[in-house]
């Protein structure tokens, strides 16, 4: 009876070194995906052409815990009960206008490197500190902060840069 003990006990500590690594990959992806990266859906056409409606991107919760939020990012923001999906356009300081469809950042004319649709006239006041102004893509079809108001760095969930389905979009958008 011994010797069958001691086989029973080689056997279970022979699978749990089998599968040691398995559980130790499960609890990382599990980590990394709570506190690093997430799956996020694209819903709607506020960010088309960039984005489009149902992809798959992966949301970076941690960058801006290391690095600024700069213009022309992809983010996610959390309005109400919803997450959406925009395009940082002004920061903390700055005076957002649209005029003849060009953008003017504190009086000076910016180019902008994406695709986006009409956008009327409008004007911000100076957006405050640890504020955010954003818009979507697809300006004629975007609720964002033209609605909404500013978005403080809080309501600021990460940054979307990575469609990842559907796989004939796969790659970084900007």
């Amino acid at each position: 009876m011994g010797v069958i003990m001691q086989e029973n006990k080689k056997s279970f500590k022979a699978v749990v070194q089998e599968f040691f690594p398995y559980i130790i990959i499960i609890i990382v992806v599990l980590l990394v995906k709570t506190f690093v990266v997430s799956p996020i859906r694209v819903n709607g056409r506020s960010m088309e052409n960039t984005l489009h409606d149902r992809d798959i991107m992966l949301l970076n919760e941690i960058t801006y815990r290391f690095s600024k939020i700069e213009r022309f990012d992809i983010v996610v923001v959390h309005y109400q009960n919803e997450y959406l999906i925009k395009r940082v356009i002004g920061l903390p300081g700055d005076q957002v206008s649209y005029i003849d469809n060009s953008l003017y950042i504190n009086g000076k004319k910016v180019n902008e490197n994406y695709e986006h649709e009409i956008t009327d006239d409008f004007s911000t006041s100076v957006i405050p500190k640890g504020k955010y102004f954003v818009l979507g893509d697809n300006r004629t079809n975007s609720t964002d902060s033209r609605m909404l108001g500013f978005f403080t760095r809080r309501q600021i969930k990460g940054k979307a840069a990575i469609v990842i389905y559907p796989f004939s979009r796969f790659g970084w958008k900007k």
